[in-house]
């Protein structure tokens, strides 16, 4: 029941670079569909994002429905883009959740979400794989106009538009101030959510008179809203939208504290300008974790942390190592082997091979540990700077290491579910982190985190759910791995206790049907935002 201060929420948007089983390239995408799957128990729910060149939109349900042109410009050139519109609609009740695929040249041609591929560079030197898009800037724009003509050609009046990321953070802007669009919306809350407010990730651009013919915005906004002398989205549109980010210890750490350097500083100039950066932790959905459906998880056997019962994770280890020696992992690049012994611990890190992740420090812990301590492995599945790829390598090519290290090369969904499923402790030592998934899945596979005790990774509590260390460095991260193993050689009870909370702790406070309500919160002040007198 809403207050007469409260307006009935009934139509919510969703723009987004990233989608759940659409495309993804990191925690944007799950965090994109469980919200909207959870919004959509209280209002009608429409998601739109780019079709990428790898999305068969016929094979997976879509019909072609709207066409019509977009203007981006460039600088001198009047130009209009070609878009057509592919909608996917799911009813749930009386609510519907109605996904909409942006087609355009623009977008045909990319093999992947955010970066060039192997293939991209074979066919053209320049655009080198893993480097971002060129375009990348064009790309978002044309999202985002996309988006508002969209909702003008059909006459929709959404309640709330939620941007996400730097990606879709200019929407609220030319909502509010290109003429023809910004008396429309004028009822219509924005919401604009920083997933990654780190250095390189805003989507900002340095050619400032591109960044005015794309936007069609006025050179006030793009002369106020740069840092470092970059038009930056999420600068220029604080004025217009509630903003947040994906924890509440991050969002703390950009307004209090000196970690913003990282940000370039964004969090302490939005306070400045009184701009006050909320922090909503992230939930998920237990029921797509749940390694007690074996079947659905593509793992080798059931078992249960929640009840103690941890006896199939030896068979998921086995199936997995028994595919690692046979070379049967056909989507990445083997590099050291695992030996078949179940009795020693198993340390686990999926992700991207970055220093933003800590995976550096994870070579000097390593480099540390081995030659100290035979009673352990190691397995890592991820890609990213060739240069720390290539250190963890070389510790699988120590003959010491033999047995007892492996390096996967590259990524695949299911694969990493394997590996979640045979791990007994997840290691975490990102830099920074603005709220961490990966805890949550790991956690639910009965795989106790090891984190970096920093940003959204504060919700793993030392010796409760997890093992946390608060220096970022190598020294730190391998005491923090030393407890772990003491404890599981000498305390297997209380592993078995911290598995069995983690769990609990996540069904308890960490549910998108309870993350869902700070986010009607957060919706509620938009609305106020834009509320007539």
């Amino acid at each position: 029941m809403t207050t007469d201060k409260q307006k009935k929420i009934e139509d919510i948007w969703i723009i987004t670079r990233e989608y759940d089983g659409l495309a993804g390239a990191g925690g944007v995408k799950d965090v994109c569909r469980q919200l909207a799957e959870a919004l959509v128990k209280k209002a009608d729910v429409s998601v739109m994002l780019p079709m990428y060149g790898f999305i068969n939109a016929e094979s997976l349900g879509f019909k072609p429905h709207d066409a019509f042109q977009v203007d981006i410009n460039y600088v001198g050139v009047e130009r209009r883009e070609e878009v057509r519109i592919w909608e996917r609609k799911h009813k749930q009740g009386k609510r519907s959740l109605t996904i909409y695929l942006v087609d355009a040249e623009r977008y045909r041609d990319k093999r992947a979400v955010y970066t060039y591929t192997a293939e991209d560079e074979a066919e053209n030197p320049v655009h080198v794989s893993g480097s971002g898009h060129y375009d990348y800037f064009a790309m978002n724009v044309l999202l985002q106009k996309t988006a508002l003509n969209l909702m003008l050609y059909k006459g929709k009046r959404p309640d709330i538009i939620h941007c996400q990321d730097g990606h879709a953070a200019l929407l609220p802007v030319m909502a509010r101030e290109i003429d023809g669009i910004r008396h429309f919306f004028r009822k219509t809350g924005m919401v604009v959510t920083i997933h990654n407010a780190g250095v390189g990730y805003h989507q900002e651009v340095d050619d400032l008179p591109f960044a005015k013919a794309i936007t069609r915005l006025p050179s006030t906004i793009i002369g106020r809203n740069q840092l470092d002398g970059r038009f930056d989205p999420f600068l220029a549109s604080a004025p217009y939208a509630v903003m947040n980010t994906v924890s509440e210890n991050y969002a703390r750490e950009l307004r209090e504290t000196d970690d913003d350097e990282m940000t370039g500083w964004l969090g302490h100039t939005l306070a400045r300008r009184g701009v006050m950066l909320q922090g909503v932790t992230n939930g998920i959905n237990p029921e797509d974790f749940n390694p007690e459906d074996a079947e659905k998880q593509g793992i080798a056997a059931s078992y249960s942390p929640a009840k103690g019962d941890l006896a199939g994770k030896r068979a998921c280890r086995r199936e997995l190592i028994n595919m690692i020696s046979k070379q049967k992992l056909a989507k990445v690049r083997i590099s050291g082997t695992l030996t078949d012994a179940p009795d020693l611990p198993l340390f686990t890190l999926i992700g991207r091979l970055s220093a933003q992740k800590g995976v550096d420090k994870l070579v000097g812990a390593l480099k540390t540990l081995l030659p100290e301590d035979e009673e352990f492995q190691i397995l890592i599945l991820g890609a990213g700077s060739k240069e720390i790829e290539s250190d963890l390598i070389e510790l699988t090519e120590i003959k010491e290491n033999q047995g007892r290290i492996c390096i996967l090369s590259g990524y695949d969904q299911q694969l990493a579910t394997q590996v979640y499923a045979a791990g007994d402790f997840f290691l975490i030592p990102s830099s920074y982190e603005p709220c961490g998934l990966t805890d949550y899945i790991a956690q639910l596979f009965g795989n106790l985190p090891i984190v970096h005790h920093v940003g959204g990774l504060v919700k793993v509590e030392d010796g409760k759910t997890g093992f946390a260390y608060h220096e970022h460095s190598s020294a730190a991260l391998s005491e923090a791995m030393q407890r772990a193993l003491l404890m599981f050689r000498q305390h297997p009870e209380s592993i078995k206790a911290m598995q069995q909370e983690s769990v609990k702790v996540i069904h308890n406070s960490y549910t998108w049907d309870k993350i869902v309500l700070r986010y009607m919160q957060l919706y509620q002040e938009a609305l106020t935002l834009c509320r007539e007198p």
